[in-house]
């Protein structure tokens, strides 16, 4: 059973976010902000300017105190040991941002909005250094660990794609849709009618392995190789879309909150291990047939749906409402999912230990 945390907000929770004390942050609808403590007492409350939705709330990666938040077209960073007016403003998007991502020295910030622009904040000089684009709303962007100048994006132009602050242009794009086409499998035509609009990424603590989940309910993991990524795994998560992925500080242990109201833990550590292995043969393996390889992909992907899967979930949380954000947290010595929906209170559950 879920435990409540209830009394922080009056409106739907949109975003969570944990700092490495345990403090977590929930943003809402019409601007509220709540800090809560680890057992889920209050610890602060902010209403933020002109009542816009708080979008995503982010702690900064390198000061447990600092709290950047987005809302409407504006981002906002705060002080968490004195929640009053914010510390400093960024108004660089013109449209309402979906995601924020800071980079691990933090000196950079990504802000995704419905334009398609991810906007690079250089946060030493306080001024835009880069815009990145996508052709429809960007929903999600994510540094990359140990790779400060590098991230991931996804959006609903079923695209993703691998930067680098260098330039201007992606180094590698993945057609989500394409993906499909050169599966050569049947549900191919269920894809028109439900496209694989991307939702939302998330980055293993390697660096080099990311989730994606989209709107056709399956959950693709890719792994980066230079300059390129190629699709390593691909699995139906959920029987509706997937709204949220979150690798677990853990190896390649992987959260998914979905539209169906279902919050899952995968362990994909023993397919990604597999290629961890030699990727150099995996690559010229690849190289050598990639037609063929695909197509044998999408095979044992089929398989995997009819429930002879590689993977299947560690644990199936049936949440009962659909999913808007998800984030762990180490609560009295325990991991915890913490889950954000329609509602106005956040849901814990238990995880199991590694």
């Amino acid at each position: 059973m879920a435990v409540k945390w209830t009394g922080g907000h009056s409106s739907s929770i949109l975003c969570l976010n944990v700092n490495t004390e345990g403090l977590v942050a929930s943003g809402a609808e019409g601007g509220e902000l709540t800090l809560w403590d680890g057992g889920g007492a209050l610890a602060g409350q902010l209403q933020l300017p002109k009542a816009d939705d708080v979008t995503s709330v982010l702690f900064s990666p390198c000061h447990p105190t600092r709290l950047y938040t987005s809302h409407g077209e504006t981002i906002s960073l705060l002080d968490v040991r004195s929640l009053k007016e914010p510390v400093e403003h960024f108004h660089v998007n013109e449209e309402e941002i979906n995601c924020l991502s800071v980079n691990e020295t933090e000196s950079f910030l990504a802000a995704a909005d419905d334009s398609g622009a991810i906007k690079i904040v250089d946060l030493e000089n306080k001024k835009v250094s880069r815009s990145l684009r996508h052709s429809n709303i960007c929903s999600s962007v994510a540094f990359r660990p140990q790779r400060p100048q590098s991230l991931v994006s996804c959006g609903l132009d079923m695209q993703v794609m691998l930067w680098n602050l260098q330039k201007a242009r992606p180094l590698w794009t993945t057609n989500l849709q394409e993906c499909e086409t050169e599966d050569d499998s049947p549900q191919s035509a269920g894809q028109f009618f439900n496209p694989p609009l991307a939702h939302s990424l998330s980055v293993a603590s390697c660096g080099n392995i990311f989730g994606c989940g989209a709107q056709d309910g399956k959950v693709r993991i890719f792994r980066v190789t230079g300059v390129k990524f190629e699709r390593e795994l691909e699995f139906e998560g959920h029987s509706l879309g997937v709204s949220q992925v979150l690798f677990m500080p853990e190896a390649y242990w992987l959260l998914t909150g979905g539209n169906d109201g279902k919050v899952l833990l995968w362990d994909v550590s023993s397919e990604v291990g597999k290629q961890q292995q030699s990727p150099a043969k995996s690559l010229q393996r690849r190289k050598a047939q990639a037609p063929a390889s695909t197509k044998k992909d999408g095979k044992l992907n089929k398989v995997a749906s009819n429930g002879h899967a590689r993977v299947s979930p560690k644990l199936t949380i049936e949440h009962g409402e659909k999913v808007n954000w998800i984030s762990c947290a180490e609560i009295k010595g325990s991991r915890r999912v913490l889950v954000a929906d329609q509602s106005s209170s956040v849901s814990v559950y238990p995880l199991p230990e590694p």
